[in-house]
Order: C-alpha cells, then structure tokens, then sequence
C-alpha cells in the first residue's frame, strides 16, 4: 500500500483536480484505489456521484480530524494506493495526514500566493516528520500551467523554489479542458469522447506521465527505506 496526500492552504491550487487523475490514471492500470475526501467542498465525492466512476476506487467521504487516522490506517490495509485530498487549510487532520503519507503532493500555480501556501505545507511535513522520526517524501507539482507560454509568474515562482531547495516534480499538469470535463461529466479520461474535447490525448499523456513520476517516486522511497 502507499498513502499519498495533496496539500496546500492556498484554495484553488489544483489539488482535487491532480488527485482524480493520479487516482484514475492508477485505476486504469488496474490498481486498488481509495480516495479520502477530506475536502470540506466534497468535489470528488461529487465526482464518484456522476456516471463512469470505475469499481476498483472507492471514496471515502466520512472523514473528520478525530477519524483521520483510523479512516487512512483501515484504507491502507485494503488498497494498494490511498489518495487524500486534503481541506485547503492548516489543520489537525492536515497535520495528520501528512503524517501518516509515503508521499505528500503539494500542487502550486505559477503564482507567489500558492507559492507561500506551499511553503507552509512544507514547514508541516517538516514537523510532522520530527515528530514521526522519519522523512516525510514530498515534492510541488506545478498545476494548470500553460500549455503555450511559460508566464512571468510561472518563472518567478521556479525561481524561488530552486533557491529554496524546495522538490520539484518533473511533470507539470497543464491546464486541459478534458480536465474540466472530467469534474463535470465523470468517469475516466480514457472514457471521454476525443470528437467533443479538444487535445484529450496530450491530457492523458500528461496524466500518464504525472501517474508515472507519482510511482518512481513511491518507489525510490521505498527503496531508501528498506536500505536505511
């Protein structure tokens, strides 16, 4: 099993959307998923809700700060990945969270706001991994980044997190209409139809490709540990 969380309190920085498609990209490839939805705004619950959402993920909605952990440590004897979409604030169950992950996501738009949010996510993976005794993996995904032009903004905050020191992801998510139609319509995007969304094979590349350096990363983590 591998618990991986998604974490910013900057609102709106891409952590539902980045999370569906890791969960959807793992299902694809036959994987187990539970995806705890610990967002107050419910959006993949509401996701799960439509049409096309396929067996082999379970969501998990019933989540609060003082079941957090039994809710992740019960889901991970079950399934072979665990993704929680955390609330967009500093919180307990945050903090809890992220203590209990092989991997925390923090998704950043190209912008020095979510940049700060995700400074504060990194300072609480810090902590709890103090307070765990154990590094704590993480890395910022860049979301909704264009596909077209690399922004000022875009540039300034690589910037800053390259002279932070601060992981990067590799892939970046770019910012796709069939994304959209994925919260709107359900399913996978594998399921979406190409004649109605415009580039749907260069978003699920994109998602494989996420998916892909998610996996790497679990792996190498994993292989540090046992070599500790």
């Amino acid at each position: 099993m591998a618990v991986i969380s998604f974490a910013n309190p900057k609102g709106g920085a891409g952590k539902t959307t980045s999370a569906l498609l890791l969960a959807g990209e793992l299902a694809a490839q036959g994987a187990s998923v539970a995806i705890v939805d610990a967002d107050p705004e419910r959006w993949i619950s509401q996701w799960g809700s439509l049409p096309g959402k396929p067996a082999n993920i379970t969501i998990i909605g019933d989540v609060s700060e003082d079941t957090i952990i039994d809710v992740v440590d019960d889901a991970s004897s079950e399934f072979q990945f665990v993704i929680i979409d955390l609330e967009g604030t500093a919180s307990l169950m945050v903090a809890n969270a992220i203590g209990m992950s092989e991997l925390v996501v923090i998704p950043t738009q190209g912008a020095s706001m979510d940049a700060k949010g995700a400074s504060k996510t990194i300072k609480l993976i810090r902590s709890q991994a103090k307070l765990a005794k154990r590094e704590i993996p993480h890395a910022v995904l860049l979301t909704r980044v264009s596909a077209a032009v690399t922004s000022r903004s875009l540039k300034n905050v690589r910037e800053q997190l390259d002279v932070a020191g601060i992981e990067v992801f590799e892939s970046s998510i770019v910012e796709r209409a069939a994304y959209r139609d994925l919260l709107d319509f359900g399913g996978l995007l594998s399921k979406l139809d190409p004649k109605q969304v415009s580039n749907l094979d260069k978003a699920i590349q994109n998602a494989m490709e996420f998916t892909a350096e998610v996996v790497s990363r679990l792996q190498a983590s994993q292989a540090q540990g046992r070599a500790a």
